[in-house]
């Protein structure tokens, strides 16, 4: 049952083939047994957790149907849960344990799932790596050498292992893309705004209705259809902040065959290569794609400039990143600089005065409307979601001076996030699907992008894929004793 998908896991609860408290028992002993190592489960909260699966099989036999009652389920560490520690690796805020929920705890809670714990982050949630002082590594169940990526690395890390099976995570620099990319699972970086985030804060910081720039919160599992499961829960305003209940009414995907959908296939980009594992697993599913009768196209004049692009959301980013940090120096440094790198819009971005941020945010509503113009000849684009597949464990604590390997050369670490920024900085959805495995074994997987708050189109797109080339199999040291890749599915 651990390798079950929640979808399944439901059907199995309503037909009284099991209960939640086995399927939590189960899970519980399948972390006890097998975390020691992967290190996803940062904070347990078993004993709560097995309350909840109690209350869901009386509920379930009074009647009762919500859309995950008694599913079990973990959250990233950086959430808001009443009576545990809320510390975003940070070693000052160990002690930090918040009274209330965050809203999407609330929100999964109400639906009936049963939350076993907290999954591992990186120190303040800025590294594509998930580690820290206070909960030690978290290691790909692929290869326990390599990262499972960051943020929500351990939320990818728990899904690929069977702890569980769905997650919560965020996003802002593809923390829910890029460890669904290293760990061979599903993530789903929702349109910006779309699902509330209050409660998903710093260590002892108010959680209140703030509207965040570029960041967001959403569903990681272990299929496309559990991402919309659980997306479903989590869409919709604030109540704070409407007064109203957050139910919220996408618009439908906008086909439903496989056939029907007009996708723009990218692999290059002017900042970085794109490794030769990745731009496999890129032509995999554009070949999947035609096969299937969509129109593929690889070129299009209305694609917005992918080197403003980049450059717009890097100082967006590390503007964000450095707001309440002492910058004069950066000032003096950044007007000294004539280039026009990745490297210099970092430091650019860090240095931003409101005036200029402003400006900033102007080029992108043109990118925006840039993206509204494309969307309307095609359905969804397909991209890398990093240039490389999952890479080894690196502890350097200069980020900066950190380099990412692709292909044998090397390149600045952070340059690898003009991938995930691509739909960041427009505030686009994005679904990461698996795409196949590397020639070294560990998975590769390439995101689908769609139109703002047309969620369910890219949703749609990965699960028709799903069906066409096989979706989450997992590492056959974990999955061969019952897992989907003992069974044969998927």
């Amino acid at each position: 049952m651990s390798f079950q998908t929640a979808q399944e896991q439901l059907t199995a609860l309503r037909a009284g083939e099991v209960t939640s408290i086995e399927l939590t028992d189960e899970t519980i002993a399948r972390i006890e047994r097998e975390d020691g190592v992967i290190n996803a489960i940062c904070v347990r909260d078993f004993d709560r957790a097995r309350a909840a699966a109690r209350e869901a099989d009386r509920a379930r036999a009074r009647g009762e149907d919500r859309p995950l009652l008694g599913v079990p389920v973990t959250v990233k560490e950086c959430y808001n849960i009443a009576g545990l520690p809320t510390t975003w690796g940070m070693p000052q805020h160990r002690d930090h344990v918040p009274a209330e929920d965050a809203v999407q705890v609330s929100r999964v809670k109400a639906a009936g799932a049963v939350v076993l714990g907290k999954t591992n982050v990186p120190l303040g949630l800025q590294d594509l790596q998930s580690f820290n002082d206070i909960y030690g590594t978290t290691a790909n169940p692929w290869n326990h050498d390599r990262t499972p990526g960051g943020s929500s690395g351990g939320s990818a890390a728990a899904l690929a292992a069977g702890f569980g099976a769905l997650s919560l995570g965020t996003d802002i620099a593809g923390s829910l893309r890029t460890p669904a990319h290293f760990c061979g699972v599903y993530a789903h970086k929702p349109t910006v705004g779309l699902a509330a985030t209050r409660g998903m804060v710093p260590p002892a910081t108010p959680a209140l209705p703030v509207e965040q720039d570029l960041a967001v919160v959403g569903p990681m599992a272990r299929t496309a259809r559990d991402l919309t499961l659980l997306l479903d829960v989590m869409a919709g305003p604030d109540p704070l902040t409407l007064g109203v209940a957050h139910n919220l009414t996408l618009p439908p995907a906008r086909h439903d065959r496989l056939a029907d959908f007009r996708v723009l296939v990218l692999d290059e980009h002017p900042f970085l290569p794109t490794g030769s594992a990745v731009r496999a697993g890129v032509n995999r599913v554009a070949d999947a794609l035609a096969d299937g009768g969509a129109r593929v196209e690889r070129h299009s004049p209305l694609l917005p400039d992918l080197a403003e692009a980049a450059t717009l959301y890097t100082q967006l980013l590390f503007s964000g990143s450095v707001a309440h940090f002492p910058v004069e120096a950066l000032v003096t440094r950044a007007a000294e600089l004539s280039d026009q790198s990745l490297g210099a819009a970092r430091l650019r971005g860090m240095a931003l005065s409101h005036s200029d941020w402003l400006q900033v945010n102007s080029r992108r509503e043109l990118h925006r409307h840039g993206w509204r113009q494309l969307f309307a000849e095609f359905d969804a684009v397909v991209c890398p979601i990093t240039p490389t597949p999952a890479f080894p464990h690196d502890h350097s604590p200069d980020l900066l001076q950190r380099r990412i390997d692709i292909d044998g050369v090397e390149h600045p670490f952070f340059d690898q996030l003009v991938w995930p920024g691509l739909a960041t900085m427009p505030g686009l959805p994005a679904t990461a699907v698996p795409a196949g495995l590397s020639p070294d074994g560990l998975p590769v997987g390439v995101q689908l992008i769609g139109p703002m708050f047309e969620d369910r189109t890219p949703l749609r797109l990965a699960e028709l894929l799903e069906r066409k080339i096989g979706g989450f199999r997992g590492p056959a040291k974990i999955t061969a004793a019952g897992g989907l890749e003992a069974r044969g599915e998927r």
